[in-house]
């Protein structure tokens, strides 16, 4: 293409401008960098330093709890041991025995509880019963209704066709203002 050029054509092949220094970008990283290093190393001290002795102080106090309740139960017992002994009642003089003669009963039997009719005997154990299920009573609570769900969104005011009325209004207007933004207009 260039045979019949005689000229010599020569391209200056011009050389990129030097790159600035990237000092900048060095020091920011450094400062990045430090404060990583920073961070994992006030990590590793909290790991090796603070975290034991924390848990310790918990342990021990956890210990100290322990202990504390421990004599506490121990002391309730004794003093509801100390108070069930006082309940007792005192010891009492008994007379020692006499040589007495023994006198012989002369007054009239009175009446036991021995039932000698059957009909008595299951009539007085069914009262028996009776009494014994009605000490046993228990009520059972009394179940009322759960409370009925407020009546407030915009679907119980409007109901579903007015809902379905709204949704189809809203589609018009989304159509028109796409048909109205791409019309041609005069400007």
């Amino acid at each position: 293409m260039f045979e019949d050029n005689s000229e010599e054509t020569t391209f200056d092949e011009e050389q990129p401008p030097e790159e600035s220094s990237n000092r900048n970008f060095i020091i920011g990283i450094g400062i990045l960098g430090g404060i990583i290093l920073l961070s994992v190393a006030c990590l590793v001290g909290y790991a090796f330093f603070v975290l034991p002795k924390q848990t310790a102080q918990r342990d021990t106090q956890e210990a100290t709890a322990i202990a504390q309740n421990v004599g506490m139960n121990v002391t309730l017992t004794a003093m509801q041991h100390d108070v069930n002994l006082s309940q007792t009642p005192p010891a009492t003089f008994t007379p020692l025995p006499t040589n007495t003669p023994l006198i012989p009963d002369t007054s009239t039997p009175t009446a036991t509880n021995s039932v000698s009719d059957p009909q008595t005997a299951t009539v007085a154990a069914a009262q028996t019963q009776a009494a014994a299920a009605i000490q046993t009573i228990t009520l059972l609570p009394s179940v009322t209704p759960p409370p009925a769900l407020p009546q407030g969104g915009i679907a119980d005011e409007l109901g579903t066709t007015g809902l379905v009325v709204m949704a189809i209004a809203l589609v018009a207007v989304i159509l028109l203002a796409r048909r109205l933004r791409s019309a041609p207009g005069t400007r």
